[in-house]
């Protein structure tokens, strides 16, 4: 399950998840590629990475648009000579209620999360299948893959989303040796999150000790979040399954919010 000579392409990978991600990718021995809008913070990652002893790129990449994407993918190819994995976690978060919610909002959050995955994918995938070696595909999913919360239709609509496009990847990358998985983590504690703790007490009227405690960890079986650690292992255990055994799969990794 090494990924010594495996080249990682991770989308929104200069901060959170994603560079968490990144990190241990290349300590396992990948060449990641930092993929994000900003590119000056996913230069600073990649430069990290390189002082650390790993292999790491940056390129600028707008997920929702398909020219910037193919532009990330085809820079990605021309320096590294091809992509093994892809990491699709870019995203955002925006909350309001239903009969609050823009319809730019809306649109916004789908065009990261769904388009972004699906755009990715289709410019990724090619090359996989020219190797011949077949590669992992990773979506970064939710929690809320599988479950509904207020406030969060865009969200939920976008992550129930990628369980289905996994799965259409997993039967038609399958006889390529292309899998594709969805990890689902609980609430992680990033500064998506944090934004999120003062936006979801107003909303439902509670404090924001409430909101974590009621809200965001009530189900989990011991309190606690998610930590980057925890999806970051994930991913990298998918990224190296060495057989097809593993496809088409949501693995979900919550503390026991929710349980499947």
């Amino acid at each position: 399950m090494a990924l010594n000579d495996k080249v990682a392409l991770v989308t929104g990978a200069a901060s959170g998840i994603g560079e968490q991600c990144a990190r241990k990718l290349a300590s396992d021995g990948a060449t990641v590629v930092i993929a994000d809008l900003n590119l000056a913070n996913a230069q600073k990652v990649a430069e990290d990475i390189v002082a650390n002893g790993g292999k790491a790129i940056a390129v600028a990449m707008d997920v929702t648009s398909e020219e910037a994407v193919n532009t990330g993918v085809a820079e990605t190819v021309n320096r590294l000579g091809g992509i093994d994995v892809l990491v699709s976690n870019a995203g955002i978060q925006i909350v309001n209620r239903i009969e609050d919610y823009a319809f730019s909002d809306w649109k916004r959050m789908l065009a990261i999360h769904l388009d972004g995955a699906f755009l990715t994918t289709k410019a990724v995938i090619k090359h996989m299948y020219a190797s011949n070696k077949g590669g992992a595909v990773i979506y970064m999913g939710s929690v809320h893959s599988h479950e509904a919360s207020q406030l969060k239709s865009a969200y939920v609509t976008a992550k129930h989303g990628l369980l289905g496009l996994a799965r259409v990847v997993a039967k038609e990358g399958g006889p390529r040796g292309v899998r594709a998985n969805v990890v689902c983590p609980g609430f992680v504690r990033t500064p998506l999150v944090d934004k999120q703790i003062p936006e979801q007490a107003k909303a439902l009227g509670i404090s924001e000790q409430q909101v974590v405690k009621d809200v965001m960890l009530k189900e989990t079986v011991d309190g606690e979040f998610t930590s980057l650690e925890d999806v970051a292992n994930t991913v990298a255990f998918l990224a190296g399954f060495e057989s097809s055994a593993l496809t088409g799969q949501s693995i979900v990794v919550s503390h026991g919010w929710f349980m499947q």
